[in-house]
C-alpha cells in the first residue's frame, strides 16, 4: 500500500505517447503492444484482443461500433455498491476525467470518479509470454473505502477463425482448474488427437495494499453474467454475490478472479493481473510463481520500454513515425470504410476472390492498396514497406499491394525502382517470424 497525495489522474508517460480525452470515436482508436510471439490490441476504451502465435488467447470480436469484447477489469465499491471499469468498456460508466496514454511499450488509462482515481497500465513482458495488467485505486476522500476488483476474460485458445465459427464448439475442449495457494488460475485445450500440442493459460493475481476476506475465482461463463445477462451486468457483480469458485470443464470457460482490498486515506492500493501462455502446466505454473512477485510489474515495464526502443533503431523507425504506423494499425483491425473505394467502384466487382490468387494474394489477410500515378510516390512505397514490418512485429498480418498506374519511360523506371525497394525490404533480417511480403 502506497501513500498518495497527488490529486492528478495522470501518472508519468512517456513524452511520445498519443493522448486521448474520451473513449469513443467513429473508428475505435487502437495500440498494438507485442514481444514478437505475444501480442495485445486495446482500444481507448479498454476492449480489445490477446493472441500468442497466431493462436487467440481470449475471445474478441470485431466491431467498432459496440467495441465491447475483450479482457476487462471490473471495480465495485462494496459499501455504496456503484460499479465502474478500470477503463470505460464494459460498464461504460462516464467517469468525471478520463485520460488515455498509448506509448509503444504499454497503454495506460487513467480516471476519476468521485473521490477515487483508477490508474490502469498494460504491457507485455519482452522475455516472456506474458501480459500484465496492473491498477491501482487511490483514495482521496477522509474515509476508508472498501473495493471488489474483478478480472474478466473468455477462454479461446484456438485459431481466431475457428472461435468465430463455432465458439460453442470450441468451448467444449477447455478445462480449468485452481491453485489457491498461487493465486492462479489455469486452463488448457484438451488435445483432439495424441500429436496435438499442449497449450496451457495461467492467470495470476497479485496484490500490493490490505485485502480482506479469501480469494474468490470462476471460470464459468454462466455463473458469472447471470441468465440472460451480459457483461455489462453480470449477475456476479450485482448485490455482492460471491464468486461460485467452480473449476473443471465447463461449458463456457472464462477466467476470473476477485479481491476485496481496504483503500484508507490518502493510500494507493496495486493490483496486478497477469496473463500468460506456455506449452506445459509446469511451464506455466512457473511463469505464474514469477509473476506473482510484486516487484515484477515495475521490472518488466522498464524492460518493455528498452525493447521497443532498441527494436524501433534497428527499424529505422522514429518515434512519430511508429504512431502513425499505430493509427494505419487500428484502421486494419477496425476496417475505415472512408478509406475503401466508392461504391461505385465496389459495384463493378464481378470475380471473386479467386481472382486474387494470380497476383499471389492469398485473400485471408487484410489487404493495403497504395497506388503509385508519379515518381513521388516512391517514398510512400518505402513508408509503408517500412509500416509492413513494423506491424509483423506486432503481430499484425497484411498484404501490401502495390498498384503502379505510372508510365514508364527510359529516363524513369519507377516500376523498377518499386521492385528495388521490395527486395531492399525482404533482404532485412526477419526477426519476427513472417513470410508476408509486398505484392507490386
Amino acid at each position: 500500500m502506497r501513500d498518495s497525495d497527488d490529486r492528478s489522474i495522470r501518472e508519468p508517460v512517456p513524452p511520445d505517447a498519443r493522448h486521448f480525452s474520451s473513449a469513443g470515436s467513429a473508428t475505435p482508436r487502437a495500440q498494438l503492444l507485442s514481444n514478437g510471439r505475444y501480442a495485445v490490441m486495446v482500444t481507448a476504451a479498454g476492449s480489445g484482443y490477446s493472441n500468442w502465435q497466431n493462436l487467440a488467447v481470449t475471445r474478441w470480436r470485431e466491431d467498432a461500433t459496440c467495441d465491447n469484447t475483450g479482457s476487462y477489469i471490473l471495480l465495485r465499491d462494496v459499501a455504496s455498491g456503484e460499479r465502474w471499469s478500470a477503463a470505460s468498456q464494459p460498464y461504460g460508466v462516464v467517469p468525471e476525467q478520463y485520460d488515455v496514454s498509448f506509448a509503444d511499450d504499454r497503454a495506460v488509462f487513467a480516471r476519476r470518479d468521485g473521490e477515487l482515481t483508477t490508474q490502469f497500465e498494460i504491457v507485455v513482458a519482452p522475455d516472456d509470454d506474458v501480459e500484465l495488467r496492473r491498477v491501482s485505486v487511490t483514495n482521496h476522500g477522509a474515509g476508508i473505502r472498501e473495493i471488489e476488483i474483478t478480472s474478466y476474460a473468455e477462454v479461446v485458445l484456438d485459431a481466431q477463425a475457428t472461435d468465430a465459427v463455432h465458439p460453442a464448439f470450441s468451448n467444449l475442449f477447455i478445462q480449468t482448474e485452481c491453485v489457491p495457494q498461487q493465486d492462479t488460475l489455469l486452463a488448457t485445450r484438451r488435445r483432439r488427437a495424441p500429436d496435438d500440442a499442449e497449450i496451457w493459460l495461467a492467470h495470476v493475481l497479485a496484490v500490493e495494499g490490505e485485502t480482506v476476506g479469501d480469494l474468490q475465482w470462476e471460470t464459468n461463463r454462466e455463473q458469472f453474467l447471470g441468465r440472460g445477462r451480459t457483461i455489462r451486468a453480470p449477475q456476479a457483480e450485482s448485490g455482492g454475490q460471491s464468486l461460485s469458485n467452480s473449476v473443471g470443464p465447463v461449458l463456457d470457460p472464462i477466467v476470473s478472479l476477485r479481491r476485496r482490498v481496504r483503500v484508507r486515506p490518502g493510500q494507493t492500493v496495486l493490483l496486478t493481473f497477469s496473463t500468460m501462455v506456455a506449452s506445459t502446466r509446469h511451464e506455466a505454473l512457473d511463469l505464474a510463481d514469477k509473476y506473482r512477485d510484486l516487484s515484477t510489474f515495475q521490472r518488466v515495464a522498464t524492460l518493455a520500454r528498452t525493447r521497443d526502443k532498441i527494436q524501433l533503431h534497428e527499424l529505422g523507425i522514429e518515434t512519430d513515425e511508429a504512431q502513425l504506423f499505430q493509427t494505419l494499425a487500428a484502421k486494419i483491425v477496425f476496417p475505415d470504410r472512408a478509406l475503401r473505394a466508392s461504391a461505385k467502384v465496389q459495384a463493378r466487382r464481378t470475380e471473386g476472390v479467386g481472382a486474387l490468387w494470380a497476383h499471389s494474394i492469398s485473400g485471408d489477410l487484410p489487404i493495403v492498396l497504395v497506388e503509385v500515378d508519379n515518381a513521388e510516390g516512391l517514398d510512400v512505397v518505402r513508408q509503408l514497406l517500412c509500416a509492413l514490418t513494423y506491424w509483423r512485429s506486432k503481430q499484425l498480418f497484411v498484404d501490401l499491394v502495390i498498384l503502379n498506374t505510372h508510365a514508364s519511360t527510359s529516363a524513369q523506371d519507377p516500376q523498377a525502382l518499386i521492385e528495388t525497394a521490395v527486395n531492399d525490404s525482404e533482404s532485412q533480417p526477419n526477426t519476427v517470424g513472417s513470410d508476408t511480403k509486398g505484392k507490386v
